[in-house]
């Protein structure tokens, strides 16, 4: 654990049982039933959850608070700077493409170029969040030949991890085709919605990679079935995710500020979704991976600040990444869930988004998230 104090994990909502679901490549299975019609809460669901209404958010006027943690920060934004810029170009270099559902996904979030960048952002963001590695695993280079990224989004996970292992096959699979074409020969891209029963042969995979399937996953004990029948013996399976509950160990996230609401939004909505957020608070990973019949299961916490608060140097960069990260696509992190699950305005969305960069933006405002990591191993 990173820090002494370690999240807890109140019980939440059971996840519904979904279909088996595809995988690499035995026959297609039966398709599966389409999901049931999104229907926003009613307003007494929106009150019982503790949710502001949005007219709350255009009604609060927003005062600029200058960031005087800045100056602490010095060279990490112009590092930080530089470095967006080369995202930007390589991501442009090798274009996207965009795609419609496949399945049953119905993604929470949009696959525009917005929301690609900022993805692309979030890779550099969690690689300095685990120390500059890809995974945590305790792979042994010689013994990894074929390996599995699921929920592999703008697909750089894939290539970075092809190019440190050049002599592995890496598959990545998504519902949207919003990847590169020009990648290492060693990396090849495939349309799956990882709900499906998976149709990889039993025994296929040294390694198989799952990061940030936060409001994706129907069933997380499905998943960690198929992934533990499609590991070869010996083969490690590992999972991260991140809270949607903004903590702060000061007390300086006050109720009903916008950061203190972010998580009832994301949890309810993830309930009327079927695809909970709360896989952190309610230890699904570790629990689906018991289940399934890994062993040498190891849990790690990380505690994310939220902007370039802390004292610590290296804490206020990952700080500061994960807040550009967020805020370089805000608006599409909230739409679907604000929109269509609360039924607020174009205008309300924006207005509580503009209350919540204010809030990152205050040195006086100490939040933080815990990232997850969990791995195990096939015997």
């Amino acid at each position: 654990m990173s820090s002494s104090q370690s999240p807890k994990s109140p019980k939440g909502p059971e996840s519904p049982r979904s279909p088996a679901s595809h995988g690499g490549k035995a026959a297609s299975p039966e398709p599966s039933p389409a999901p049931p019609a999104i229907v926003a809460l009613s307003a007494e669901e929106i009150r019982e959850a503790g949710i502001l209404p949005g007219a709350h958010w255009t009604e609060q006027p927003i005062e600029q608070v200058d960031d005087d943690g800045a100056s602490t920060i010095g060279s990490i934004a112009s590092t930080t700077a530089s470095l967006t810029s080369t995202i930007f170009e390589y991501r442009t270099v090798h274009g996207r493409t965009y795609h419609g559902e496949i399945g049953n996904a119905e993604s929470w979030e949009p696959n525009d170029q917005r929301h690609v960048d900022s993805l692309d952002i979030f890779h550099h963001t969690f690689m300095l969040s685990l120390g500059d590695k890809l995974f945590l695993s305790p792979l042994e280079k010689n013994k990894i030949h074929k390996v599995l990224d699921v929920g592999t989004g703008t697909g750089l996970w894939a290539i970075d991890f092809a190019d440190e292992f050049p002599n592995a096959e890496v598959i990545g699979t998504d519902v949207s085709p919003i990847q590169p074409s020009w990648v290492p020969p060693n990396v090849k891209f495939e349309l799956d919605d990882c709900n499906r029963e998976w149709t990889w042969n039993e025994d296929s995979f040294d390694f198989v990679h799952l990061r940030m399937l936060l409001g994706v996953v129907s069933n997380w004990s499905d998943i960690f079935r198929n992934a533990f029948r499609c590991a070869r013996s010996g083969g490690y399976v590992e999972s991260m995710v991140s809270s949607a509950f903004f903590r702060s160990d000061d007390g300086s996230v006050k109720k009903g500020s916008a950061l203190e609401q972010w998580h009832s939004i994301f949890w309810e909505g993830g309930k009327k979704l079927g695809r909970t957020f709360r896989v952190l608070e309610d230890d699904l990973q570790k629990k689906a991976m018991e289940e399934a019949g890994f062993v040498d299961i190891a849990v790690k916490d990380i505690k994310i600040p939220l902007g370039a608060w802390p004292e610590d140097k290296k804490l206020a960069e990952i700080g500061l990444w994960w807040k550009m990260s967020l805020e370089s696509d805000l608006e599409g992190y909230l739409n679907y869930l604000c929109n269509a699950l609360l039924g607020w305005t174009t205008e309300e969305t924006a207005a509580y988004c503009a209350h919540v960069r204010k809030e990152w933006n205050d040195p006086n405002i100490h939040s933080y998230v815990w990232l997850r990591v969990v791995y195990g191993r096939k015997p």
